[in-house]
């Protein structure tokens, strides 16, 4: 996959993300998804069940405020900070897609999250480390 295909895909899957909605034509019909938590593993199969997986664990719409992406032989890597309200919390997760595509639609991808942080864990975080980075 070229570097401007990746970026096009990426940003479609951003918008997924986003809004919890998939752009026509993002998913193939029998998507697969493999989603890995700190201390959990998920799967899901089929259109609906990708985006029930997705709308399971973020309820409500989000923004991505950080993101890069790589392509692969046969895809691309993304790697997003994202950002959401819900319950009247603030959270906070960082991920890593591994996504195959066919054509324009993705048909497999893997996620690997740090797990959802709130406003208490930020804040520790904050005050426990020192990150050399953004």
């Amino acid at each position: 996959m070229t570097k401007e295909q990746a970026e096009l895909a990426s940003a479609r899957f951003i918008h997924f993300l986003e809004t919890g909605v998939p752009p026509e034509g993002l998913f193939s019909p029998d998507v697969f998804c493999d989603f890995t938590l700190p201390r959990w593993r998920l799967q899901a199969q089929g259109l609906g069940a990708v985006v029930e997986l997705r709308r399971a664990g973020h309820a409500g719409p989000g923004k991505v405020s950080r993101s890069r992406c790589d392509p692969t032989p046969t895809g691309f890597v993304l790697e997003v900070e994202e950002e959401w309200t819900h319950g009247g919390e603030s959270w906070y997760s960082r991920e890593l897609f591994r996504a195959d595509v066919n054509g324009e639609a993705v048909q497999a991808f893997s996620v690997y999250c740090t797990g959802d942080w709130d406003r208490s864990r930020r804040a520790q975080h904050a005050r426990e480390v020192r990150l050399l980075r953004p």
